[in-house]
């Protein structure tokens, strides 16, 4: 009989081919997954709660836990940095959790250093037509940074085969499926 491994699974891909949604939902179909507090150098909003909606840290002090190697993967976005804890990661682990990240694929393959047993799964588009319709159907982006989307999409589909798994997400649901599927055959011993 196939026994359970906690794994530590890595969901990333171009912004804009729907890893958000996936993880989601494939949250809300695998409730025992674990999820990392991610720590950051921002000043919290109203409600945020430290430790609990991030660990709040001041830029000196994510500066010294950089140092110490204390993150799996940290970037920086908007003038502030943010992270994943190796000691987040490695606890729940110890606990019996399986756990995913949704990072960038800069982030992903910092990951695979600390973590070389982790499970890198890329989230594709269909194709960079229609991950430009995405784009511009959100509404959000400007011209120009829907191309440097584009651009940085490029360059992030050719690094996807430096991982475990392709999920392209063509269909939210057989992609959904795609995605919980390959969970369940890596928890498997």
């Amino acid at each position: 009989m196939a026994s359970f491994k906690p794994t530590l699974f890595v969901v990333s891909g171009p912004s804009g081919a729907g890893k958000g949604t996936l993880v989601e939902r494939v949250r809300s179909l695998y409730p025992g997954l674990g999820l990392t507090v991610s720590a950051t150098t921002r000043s919290p909003r109203p409600g945020e709660v430290d430790g609990k909606s991030y660990y709040f840290l001041s830029p000196e002090e994510f500066s010294r836990r950089i140092e110490a190697g204390e993150f799996v993967e940290w970037a920086e976005v908007h003038g502030h940095r943010y992270g994943t804890l190796v000691s987040e990661v490695s606890s729940l682990l110890a606990q019996g959790s399986s756990l995913v990240l949704e990072i960038d694929v800069q982030g992903a393959l910092q990951v695979r250093e600390k973590f070389p047993e982790a499970v890198l799964i890329f989230i594709a588009p269909p194709s960079l037509d229609e991950l430009r319709a995405r784009l511009v159907g959100r509404g959000t982006e400007t011209p120009e940074s829907i191309e440097l989307r584009l651009a940085n999409a490029e360059h992030e589909l050719s690094l996807a085969p430096r991982y475990d798994e392709i999920i392209v997400n063509d269909d939210l649901d057989d992609a959904t499926q795609a995605l919980l599927r390959t969970f369940e055959k890596y928890e498997r011993n």
